[in-house]
């Protein structure tokens, strides 16, 4: 096993970081990593604002539901779709690129493009030896998460990443078996032979909370899954994301 493979299954949330801020040198290679990854047609619908500004981050902190790794870290980067340089692209060339930039395509391009980037970005960080840890909770209060970083029309806020030299780690989460997750040339319909490995997994994940927790945890990844999705959540994200101009062309 080589030593990216390595780092990739090495991965774990970090959530309590150390105060020394990443130098120049270190944000500049986690960025210059985030922009190789592939991209869609090479359109690079992504791009990334670096919040360092200790006020913003803590208020960007308290709009994430008051997570304090997102203002204590040695660096934060929000990472966005974005469509805004392509409409002064094509303004040179006098092209109407509206619809394209509106529908579902558009939207999906510019999610991709900025999920890579960012996966890219995650693995540099590890393999220098850092901590990362996605922050999804900028979509609890995106308009304002939006506003306080002036983001335009055709650039949307997707998420959030703190990066910083780990103050502790904690035990690997393990990830769902292999053969749930791949499927080789067909998808598997084998519904019994899937509430057997998911009862399987169930165990793992319940003693994974007993040893983290001293006993006081007691949650298996089914019971944790269906109430995480039995409410919807953040049901204003689809027209705000139309205001941001997207999602507003054809299917």
């Amino acid at each position: 096993m080589n030593d990216v493979i390595q780092t990739i299954l090495g991965h774990r949330s970090i959530r309590r970081f150390k105060n020394e801020p990443l130098t120049q040198e270190e944000t500049d290679q986690i960025i210059r990593a985030a922009q190789a990854a592939s991209t869609s047609s090479f359109l690079q619908a992504f791009s990334i604002i670096g919040v360092t500004d200790k006020s913003k981050k803590e208020e960007i902190a308290a709009l994430a539901g008051n997570q304090n790794y997102v203002a204590e870290n040695g660096f934060f980067a929000v990472f966005c779709a974005d469509f805004s340089r392509h409409q002064t692209a094509a303004s040179l060339h006098e092209q109407d690129i509206q619809e394209a930039v509106e529908s579902t395509e558009g939207f999906m391009v510019a999610v991709i493009d900025a999920a890579l980037a960012a996966q890219n970005a995650a693995i540099a960080a590890e393999s220098m030896g850092l901590g990362i840890c996605y922050i999804g909770g900028l979509r609890n209060n995106l308009k304002s998460v939006s506003s306080l970083l002036e983001t335009p029309s055709h650039v949307l806020p997707l998420f959030g990443m703190a990066v910083g030299r780990p103050a502790e780690q904690h035990e690997q989460k393990p990830r769902l078996p292999q053969q749930m997750v791949y499927h080789e040339n067909t998808y598997n319909l084998d519904s019994d032979e899937l509430k057997k490995q998911l009862k399987n997994y169930d165990e793992t994940i319940l003693h994974y909370y007993r040893a983290r927790s001293s006993g006081n945890k007691e949650i298996t990844w089914t019971s944790q899954a269906a109430s995480t999705l039995a409410h919807s959540k953040r049901l204003y994200l689809n027209a705000f994301t139309k205001e941001k101009g997207f999602l507003n062309g054809r299917p």
